[in-house]
């Protein structure tokens, strides 16, 4: 398989889930892959290679402009080019308005809104001499409000209109630019998190019953749409925020 043999990608929150998972596939279909996160990635990306593949860890955290800029620079030295930029990285937080201080509110933004605008910024100029794409996690819950989701509905359709703009402004110099919205995606974080808020060992599977597939993603599912819309089967698809949710937005 090797629908990106010779590309050059960065996967941002790649240590675990939907940017493991991606990483993994890329860097099987024929990407160099550059593995960052905040927590330790090595172990991704010394798997990557174990496996034959060509991978770097770099530890980035993406809502500080310096670090997205040393991500950056480190692809292009490690790898010589930038194809694919995929900012993936993200944090969630779910608490009644009333309780969602400036601090909690700032901090999202910061990671999922400011975090996808810098790997854009910086990502960019070598996109355009390669013709490269962007591929940017947003989420369902940047295309429909959900009560005590304040924070992170708005940075994610945040994230979802800076797509859409952004796309259009460089679709001459012929950079694709594209979202993928994931619905609720079976991981131990989200697990964890989900018993957490709603106080019952069972929450997740009440989650998954309001899903109309009736379960979860896993995170191979949604690195195989990720990797589709940035692939050269996708090449005439831009601006576009993909749902993949199991038809929760339908």
């Amino acid at each position: 398989m090797s629908r990106l043999a010779g590309k050059v990608a960065i996967v941002t929150g790649a240590a675990s889930g939907i940017g493991r998972a991606s990483a993994e596939r890329f860097a099987a279909e024929g990407a160099a892959v550059v593995v960052s996160d905040v927590a330790d990635g090595e172990a991704v990306a010394a798997g990557i290679r174990a496996r034959g593949g060509r991978a770097t860890f770099v530890r980035c955290d993406v809502a500080e402009e310096p670090q997205v800029a040393a991500l950056v620079a480190a692809a292009v030295r490690e790898f010589g080019k930038l194809d694919v930029m995929f900012n993936n990285a993200g944090v969630g937080l779910a608490v009644p308005f009333e309780q969602l201080d400036p601090a909690a509110w700032d901090r999202v933004q910061r990671i999922n809104l400011r975090g996808v605008y810098l790997g854009c910024r910086h990502a960019l100029p070598h996109l355009r001499a390669t013709r490269g794409t962007i591929l940017n996690t947003a989420s369902q819950s940047g295309l429909e409000g959900q009560a005590m989701n304040e924070a992170y509905c708005a940075a994610k359709a945040g994230v979802v209109m800076l797509t859409r703009a952004l796309a259009r402004e460089v679709a001459p110099a012929g950079v694709r630019v594209n979202a993928i919205c994931p619905g609720g995606v079976d991981t131990p974080l989200l697990r964890g998190y989900v018993q957490a808020f709603r106080g019952s060992p069972d929450a997740v599977e009440s989650v998954a019953a309001g899903i109309p597939l009736r379960r979860m993603a896993t995170p191979d599912e949604i690195a195989n749409v990720a990797l589709f819309l940035v692939s050269d089967e996708a090449s005439f698809v831009t601006g576009v925020a993909l749902p993949v949710d199991g038809g929760a937005t339908a």
